[in-house]
């Protein structure tokens, strides 16, 4: 049985991906700062419960990555996959006057570059037999910059720091995947667009405007492109953006 490891399992992306990957018969492994949310997660499904297993890691926290190998270690669990998905609304938060402060730009830098490359290194190292691909969850702003025409207050509604870490992760998928290839380890990048559940419709009509789908994705619509880069079906991958947004980076 296939392990993977998805980090930030109880967020939006992350608990669709749990649940995805749980039903295609994988043992799943997933963080999660809640310790609340992890019990309720691993509870929820009987039947299922023993191919998931929750781990509890605030990657904002200094050897947050030495402790969850240590936690991986402990179960004698061997990571075949990892999906780099983790992340904090909090560093988001934008000041008064529109800018980003240090503090909030270095926290959306870390969980966005640093802890998946210490993460990804550390199970290269510790896994390197096993692991096989690695998939960094991306945006269609670490592509492109957004539009204004999308937001009533761009400064405040698309946080500038947010795009830039974003873009950073791709360049760290290139890097990563020369790092990592004589390891026969895969390392790729899906870069989402907009996905409905946080907006309103008023929103989601402007979106429509700005994209050649005219709509914003679906919940539905996130496991495959990761569950593609994951499997043999792209060994000849590594190093790639896949732009699953319908559309918008093409115009």
């Amino acid at each position: 049985m296939s392990t993977v490891l998805i980090t930030g399992g109880t967020g939006k992306f992350g608990s669709v991906l749990v649940d995805y990957f749980c039903q295609k018969g994988m043992q799943v492994v997933f963080t999660s700062t809640s310790a609340e949310k992890i019990a309720k997660v691993v509870g929820a499904d009987s039947i299922n419960n023993r191919l998931i297993i929750g781990i509890q890691a605030d990657f904002s926290i200094e050897n947050s990555v030495p402790c969850v190998m240590q936690q991986l270690a402990e179960k004698n669990i061997s990571v075949d996959f990892l999906v780099n998905n983790a992340r904090s609304l909090a560093s988001l938060a934008i000041e008064p006057d529109g800018s980003v402060s240090r503090t909030n730009f270095l926290a959306e830098y870390l969980l966005d570059v640093v802890v998946p490359y210490e993460l990804t290194m550390a199970l290269a190292k510790l896994n390197g037999d096993s692991l096989k691909s690695v998939v960094n969850i991306g945006s269609q702003y670490g592509m492109v910059a957004a539009n204004p025409s999308l937001y009533t207050d761009h400064a405040r509604q698309s946080p500038i720091h947010y795009g830039v870490a974003k873009a950073a992760l791709v360049h760290l998928t290139k890097e990563l995947a020369v790092r990592l290839a004589e390891q026969k380890i895969r390392v790729n990048c899906v870069a989402y667009g907009g996905v409905e559940g946080r907006v309103d419709e008023a929103f989601k009509a402007r979106y429509a405007t700005l994209v050649p789908n005219q709509r914003m994705l679906c919940e539905e619509e996130i496991p495959g492109p990761i569950e593609f880069l994951l499997s043999d079906a792209s060994s000849a991958m590594t190093g790639q953006v896949i732009c699953a947004d319908g559309g918008w980076t093409i115009w």
